[in-house]
C-alpha cells in the first residue's frame, strides 16, 4: 500500500490553518487508498534526530511549516538537519516532497523556498505545493474555493509521485555529490541511524560524559600519587596529564567545581579541616582538604573528613555562583550534612563566593 509521511513543524495550535490543510489532504489521500502517517514534531522533540529513518517507509513526503513570525521554525530545521546528518541519502533521492507553508504573518514564500531548496540539497525531488497567507483561519477554512484548490493540489501530487514524473535537474542536487566527494561518508546508512538514536538519548550522552570525567580523574589521581617524588617528576606529570587530556579531549583542570573552589579559597591560619561534598545526582564526591594555606581538591573518598555534605549539582551551582551560602542551603534542607556541624560557618568563610 502506498504511504505518505507528513512532517508537521508547527506548535499544534487549534487555530493553525496548517492543521486544516493537512486534514484536507489526508481526506483526499484516504479516498485514493493511500496510507498517511503524520509526525507532529512538537510531540517528541527529543526524538526528532531518529525520524529520518521513517523516510524509508514512505513513497512520498509532505513537509508542513507554520510561519508565525519568521522562517520555518526550529523543529523543522532540526528535522532537516537530522536528514542531512543521519538520513539515508539513497532513500531520500527517490522521494518526492510536497511543501505546505501557511503563514499568519509575512514570509510564507521565503519559508516555501527554504523547504524546496533544502529538499533539493538533500537529493530529493520537490513538487508543486501549497503556499498561502491566512489572515483569518475561519474564513480560510470555510472558503469552498480554497478547499477545492487543496484537493486539486493533493491529486496532482499523487499523480506526480505515483507516475515518477521526471523533473529538470537542479544545481542544488549537486551539493550532496560534491560534499561527499570532498569528505567521504564513513558511515553506512544503518550506522547513521544508530548514531541518530544515540544522539537523541540524553541518558546515553550523560553517561558518556560521566565516564570520560571518571576516567580523567582516575588518571589524575594516579599521577597525584607521585607528585612528591621529585621536581622532574612534576614536569613529567604535567606532560603526561596534557597527553591524557588530548586523548580524552578534556583538560583535567577544567572541572568547574574544582576551579571554583580553588579560585575562591580564603585560608584560615592554623586551620586543618576537610569536606567531602557528595554530588548526589552525579554519583561523585568532591574532596576539599585544607591544611592552613594549602587546598587539595579532587574527586574520590575520604572517610575521615571533618564533615560530609550532600547536595545535587543544581544546589552546588547556586552556591559557587554566589546565589546562596552553604549555611542557607543547609537551613532550607537543600544540603544535608553529617559530622562536625560547627564548621559549616567556616565553609562560607573559607570559600567566599
Amino acid at each position: 500500500m502506498t504511504t505518505i509521511n507528513i512532517y508537521y513543524g508547527g506548535r499544534g495550535l487549534i487555530d493553525d490553518p496548517s492543521i486544516y490543510v493537512m486534514d484536507k489532504l489526508t481526506t483526499v489521500f484516504d479516498e485514493l487508498n493511500v496510507n498517511v502517517k503524520r509526525y507532529n514534531l512538537y510531540e517528541d522533540k527529543h526524538g526528532i534526530s531518529v525520524l529520518p529513518k521513517t523516510l524509508k517507509e514512505a513513497d512520498a513526503v509532505i513537509i508542513t511549516a507554520s510561519v508565525e513570525w519568521f522562517g520555518i521554525g526550529g523543529l523543522l530545521q532540526q528535522f532537516l538537519d537530522a536528514c542531512w546528518l543521519y538520513g539515508d541519502k539513497d532513500a531520500i533521492r527517490r522521494l518526492y516532497m510536497m511543501p505546505v507553508v501557511l503563514s499568519t504573518t509575512y514570509g510564507e514564500k521565503e519559508a516555501y523556498q527554504t523547504l524546496t531548496k533544502a529538499w533539493e540539497i538533500l537529493g530529493g525531488t520537490p513538487c508543486d505545493g501549497i503556499c498561502a497567507y491566512v489572515s483569518s483561519s475561519v474564513d480560510f477554512e470555510t472558503n469552498n474555493d480554497y478547499g477545492m484548490l487543496i484537493e486539486k493540489k493533493a491529486e496532482n501530487f499523487y499523480r506526480t509521485f505515483t507516475k515518477k514524473m521526471v523533473t529538470f535537474p537542479s544545481s542544488s542536487n549537486a551539493v550532496v555529490e560534491t560534499s561527499q566527494a570532498v569528505k567521504p561518508m564513513t558511515l553506512t546508512p544503518q550506522e547513521s541511524e544508530e548514531l541518530s538514536m544515540y544522539v537523541s538519548d540524553d541518558n546515553y550522552v550523560k553517561r558518556q560524559k560521566e565516564d570520560i570525567e571518571e576516567l580523567t580523574q582516575l588518571f589524575k589521581n594516579l599521577m597525584d600519587d607521585d607528585t612528591d617524588t621529585s621536581t622532574s617528576d612534576k614536569d613529567t606529570e604535567l606532560d603526561t596529564a596534557s597527553l591524557f587530556a588530548n586523548i580524552l579531549n578534556k583538560n583535567g583542570d577544567d572541572d568547574k567545581y574544582i576551579n571554583a573552589f580553588r579560585t575562591h579559597f580564603n585560608p584560615i591560619p592554623d586551620t586543618a579541616i576537610s569536606f567531602a561534598l557528595n554530588i548526589s545526582d552525579q554519583s561523585q564526591t568532591l574532596i576539599l582538604d585544607m591544611d592552613n594555606s594549602k587546598l587539595n581538591c579532587y574527586y574520590g573518598e575520604k572517610p575521615d573528613a571533618t564533615a560530609t555534605l550532600k547536595a545535587n549539582h543544581i544546589v552546588i551551582d547556586r552556591i559557587i555562583s554566589g546565589e546562596i551560602t552553604l549555611q542557607e542551603a543547609f537551613m532550607t534542607g537543600s544540603v544535608t550534612a553529617k559530622g562536625n556541624f560547627n564548621i559549616l560557618k567556616s565553609f562560607d568563610r573559607i570559600f567566599n563566593f
